[in-house]
């Protein structure tokens, strides 16, 4: 099958826009890719690590040139039995929460509702987009049945080591419970919601994660109550009428499993300090996720049977039951992302090869912020490459379109220019940006004024448009001369 498609995309598409020059638009409906016969997609990754496929031609069973094709590029896709998938794999713990900031869609936050997860909220941006996926404010306060019932969920909580003054009332309006990240917080609240129970997020002493700026523990944090202030912010606390019923600590954002495993017995002595108000504890999220070969998943029947472990713990100390959460948000989403972009120019600087792709930083910030890595496929964009079993690999460097230096996905943490392994490719070929599904276009931006891209959610090898693609007049939308 001949998997050519025009440069530009199709000149049929070309709708009429005050910047003719540009590339056209897709078509702005919710447009259907129905699944082929063929073959479906290798997976994302496997249990033993991220291992992808050097050649991607189809992504969740749905051919990846069709969706360039129908949706533009760089372009946005997501596999919805993936996280489907990493949802149930968290099935033990008695609340899954959702750190929606991983990936905000209001598509994704429908789909993991579905899966019987909460959510976590960190502005009223996002409680705005949690009510509109249909998650509901505050938990049924109807009467807990028995002594072995466990408490209570709440649907949504909202974390933050600071009220900004919208937050502040829609938390007070809707009822919505908080996890307190400072002491300011608790008078803040206790004007506006007296009596309230909150939850306290507390700083260890120590963090880790997978860069230095996605760790959220000790001194070099701004994040949580520090654990030795405890004593003085349940005074505060008392002080304000309100009532600690929950304890959450959170270290980093993709570490490992030994330091997330220290997390519990820290929170365990903070707990006693707190005492049998406690009816809720949080192993907070942090899980990672396998983005090179070498990397594994994480053992989640031993991480849970330790926090199990801390669980019963403070349930024979306290004598009643302890509800027991986890937050991921990475885990949920990463590997049931990817970016497909087009390659739009090659050429040779000195004796290192560029790839240039339509998709920057502007589509992908992880690469820039923290030197990440992520896989990447090719998706030759004719026939006569289609050989998928070729070995041949060269050394190239993979950059974006914008002006800026530090536009470049194969980078190391600092911003030192690497090489990855990829097949040959040629101009117009799709480049396929691997497990990019959680803290992707939640972090995208407008710089050098590109228009944000598009979202596709691909569900039973059906594609469908979950997020238009934004327009130049959108992006002076607002603004005065």
């Amino acid at each position: 099958m001949d998997f050519r498609f025009p440069r530009l995309h199709a000149d049929e598409r070309r709708r009429s826009s005050p910047f003719p020059f540009l590339p056209p638009f897709p078509p702005r409906v919710a447009t259907v890719i129905p699944n082929s016969p063929t073959a479906a997609s290798p997976p994302a990754s496997d249990p033993s690590g991220a291992t992808v496929p050097r050649f991607r031609r189809r992504y969740a069973g749905v051919s990846v040139a069709d969706l360039a094709h129908e949706y533009g590029t760089p372009l946005y896709a997501y596999d919805a039995d993936m996280i489907r998938r990493r949802c149930r794999d968290l099935a033990s713990w008695d609340t899954v929460r959702f750190a929606q900031k991983a990936c905000s869609n209001l598509a994704v936050l429908n789909l993991i509702r579905q899966e019987g997860v909460m959510v976590d909220a960190v502005s009223t941006g996002e409680i705005q987009r949690v009510l509109a996926a249909g998650f509901q404010p505050h938990a049924d306060r109807g009467a807990v049945d028995g002594p072995d019932a466990l408490p209570p969920v709440h649907p949504i909580v909202y974390t933050a080591d600071i009220f900004d003054r919208d937050s502040l009332d829609a938390v007070a309006k809707l009822g919505i419970h908080v996890n307190c990240g400072s002491a300011d917080m608790l008078e803040q609240l206790a004007e506006r919601a007296p009596g309230a129970n909150v939850t306290l997020r507390v700083n260890p002493g120590f963090g880790h994660g997978h860069s230095q700026k996605t760790n959220t523990g000790g001194e070099g944090s701004k994040h949580g109550i520090w654990h030795e202030e405890i004593p003085e912010v349940l005074r505060r606390a008392e002080w304000a009428g309100l009532s600690v019923s929950g304890l959450h600590m959170h270290i980093g954002s993709g570490t490992d499993l030994a330091h997330l495993a220290e997390v519990a017995g820290a929170l365990e002595r903070v707990a006693l300090e707190i005492g049998r108000s406690l009816t809720m504890v949080s192993a907070g999220g942090g899980l990672p996720v396998p983005y090179k070969p070498e990397e594994v998943h994480a053992d989640l029947d031993g991480y849970f049977q330790l926090w199990n472990a801390t669980r019963k713990t403070l349930e024979d100390r306290f004598g009643h039951r302890i509800r027991l959460e986890i937050e991921p948000g990475r885990y949920l989403t990463a590997e049931a992302g990817c970016v497909i972009t087009e390659v739009r120019a090659i050429k040779r600087q000195g004796t290192r090869k560029y790839l240039l792709v339509d998709a920057g930083f502007n589509t992908l910030a992880r690469p820039v912020l923290y030197g990440s890595y992520h896989p990447m496929s090719l998706c030759p964009a004719g026939s006569e490459a289609a050989d998928d079993t070729a070995t041949t690999l060269e050394e190239v460097a993979v950059g974006g379109p914008l002006c800026e230096s530090g536009d470049i996905f194969t980078q190391t943490d600092g911003g030192f220019v690497a090489s990855r392994a990829l097949p040959p490719a040629q101009v117009g070929d799709l480049l396929v940006i691997e497990i990019a599904g959680a803290y992707g276009f939640v972090m995208a931006s407008n710089y050098n004024s590109k228009p944000l891209p598009a979202e596709v959610l691909i569900d039973g090898g059906q594609a469908r448009l979950v997020r238009e693609r934004q327009t130049p007049a959108d992006l002076i939308r607002g603004e005065r001369v």
